[in-house]
């Protein structure tokens, strides 16, 4: 057994990247003509009719996308504010995949994980000094679950 360090849980995770992530461009690119009929979505799809000014790029046109639009290799997949890749996770067991690379990955709690299991998996990122990108999601405290029931929450009925 290792010896416990204090305050563990009080220490921020910070990610190693430290190159600042940038965005070119932060609005989507829309398709031509989406906004005129509803049949069109707004998922990007390259115009291709012979005479499309899109297509052809002229002045004052939706614009279209091209490489320059990239994003910086080094800071691609990160998540904006806090630089760390983001990893699912359903389990505590894949949870235990992040142990060697906490300063890299921050593990995000699937949406369809119920709130026992949530509890279980915030506890063990809490011991393996991991980052939870959503780990207060769905989380009550004993406090306020007790007040719901006895506010008349319960499911009881009375003839």
């Amino acid at each position: 057994l290792q010896p416990r360090i204090t305050g563990l849980e009080e220490m921020a995770i910070h990610s190693i990247n430290k190159v600042r992530v940038v965005k070119k461009r932060t609005h989507k690119f829309t398709r031509h003509q989406s906004d005129r009929y509803k049949k069109l979505k707004s998922n990007w799809r390259k115009p291709k009719g012979i005479d499309n000014r899109v297509r052809r790029r002229f002045k004052g046109q939706v614009i279209m996308p091209s490489i320059g639009f990239g994003t910086n290799r080094k800071t691609r997949h990160r998540s904006t504010a806090d630089g760390f890749y983001r990893f699912l996770i359903h389990n505590v067991k894949e949870l235990e995949v992040l142990m060697m690379v906490n300063r890299t990955y921050a593990a995000e709690i699937a949406h369809n994980v119920s709130s026992l299991k949530r509890k279980a998996i915030v506890e063990r990122a809490q011991q393996l000094n991991i980052k939870l990108t959503n780990g207060t999601a769905k989380l009550r405290s004993d406090e306020t679950s007790g007040a719901a029931a006895a506010a008349g929450g319960g499911n009881t009925s009375s003839s």
